[in-house]
């Protein structure tokens, strides 16, 4: 198993979106994907999920049920559930509940009380410098629920959805997440989130190695902290009429740079496979409310769904630029595993 963290701290980028059509198309390929919402906005979970099927979810009891002679909680059905009793001091995580959405496709749900997390993961963070175990079992539970719920549904890819900040929740989301998978779009607000996103990383990392790692108490289960760029996705803007379009082309040709610069600290964004740009997906704003009203992705799109006429070539292409994206991230991730 391999996951990979989609972040931005500039948000309107389409990382939702990305994450939740990359989860289909990688499941259409034959890996077996757990999709987690480690957004407290939840957008992640509310695409994934009809109304009722939220409000089911979200109704969660103020203290954990416990199974009768087991000695073990019950399982909970959203990740801020599962940390609950970490932020109430009354324990440890609860196992989260992945919620199947296809053969070979789970989502571990999200919720906006998850943000209350963030003043306990911020207090954890210096404590854990001593070992301190409690402290350790707070940063290091997004890690434990994700593991536990891979292993669960016997997970290949897990794709990690955060919030567009650099904060507590975030922090412990990507140590957590073997590599980091960044959406852009072609504009000056993307250039400054990855000098914010790429130092972050950096010093997150470094952190991680030398002031937690060495000291770690041995019955703790912590990531190792890797969060290796992949690369990035460019989400190709609207055109505005009264916009040229080297307007958009100027910024694009600085990305290279900055990707490789101030995210990987390196002179140029190479690898073994060529370019960190991963794709550039076109824009298809005209698919998503059809998407939206239809629940499913934008190149699962029918007749029957509103996708008439040429519409229909549309949803053509959508399905080719996702399936060769998908097929493009498996195979930087099997030359991230070769190198592990």
């Amino acid at each position: 198993m391999i996951s990979v963290a989609l972040f931005n701290n500039k948000g309107g980028v389409g990382k939702t979106t990305l994450t939740y059509h990359l989860a289909h198309m990688l499941q259409r390929l034959g890996k077996n994907v757990l999709a987690v919402d480690l957004d407290p906005q939840s957008n992640l979970t509310v695409a994934f999920l009809d109304e009722e099927k939220l409000e089911l979810i979200w109704r969660e009891p103020d203290e954990p049920t416990w199974s009768a002679g087991r000695g073990e909680a019950d399982s909970a059905t959203t990740v801020a559930a599962a940390v609950r009793p970490i932020m109430e001091g009354m324990g440890d995580i609860r196992p989260c509940e992945p919620e199947q959405i296809a053969d070979g496709l789970w989502l571990l749900a999200g919720d906006l009380t998850l943000s209350a997390f963030e003043d306990r993961l911020s207090e954890s963070w210096p404590k854990g410098f001593t070992g301190d175990p409690a402290a350790l079992r707070t940063t290091t539970a997004f890690h434990r629920i994700i593991q536990v719920a891979a292993r669960r549904v016997r997970a290949d890819v897990v794709l990690i959805d955060v919030g567009p900040n650099l904060g507590a929740i975030n922090r412990a989301a990507l140590l957590a997440a073997d590599t980091v998978l960044v959406p852009l779009a072609a504009d000056l607000f993307s250039l400054r989130g990855l000098r914010n996103l790429g130092p972050t990383l950096r010093t997150w990392r470094a952190t991680w190695h030398h002031k937690v790692l060495p000291d770690l108490p041995p019955r703790i289960d912590a990531p190792p902290g890797r969060m290796t760029p992949l690369g990035y996705v460019i989400m190709q803007p609207t055109m505005r009429l009264d916009r040229p379009v080297k307007a958009y082309q100027r910024w694009l040709d600085r990305i290279p740079q900055v990707f490789a610069s101030d995210v990987l600290g390196e002179p140029e964004a190479k690898t073994s496979l060529g370019s960190y740009e991963i794709a550039t997906l076109r824009n298809y704003q005209s698919l998503m409310p059809l998407s939206h009203d239809a629940r499913k992705p934008m190149f699962d799109l029918r007749t029957a769904d509103g996708a008439l006429g040429s519409t229909q070539t549309l949803v053509s292409r959508c399905y080719h630029d996702f399936q060769s994206l998908a097929t493009t991230l498996l195979q930087r991730l099997d030359s991230v595993q070769v190198e592990n």
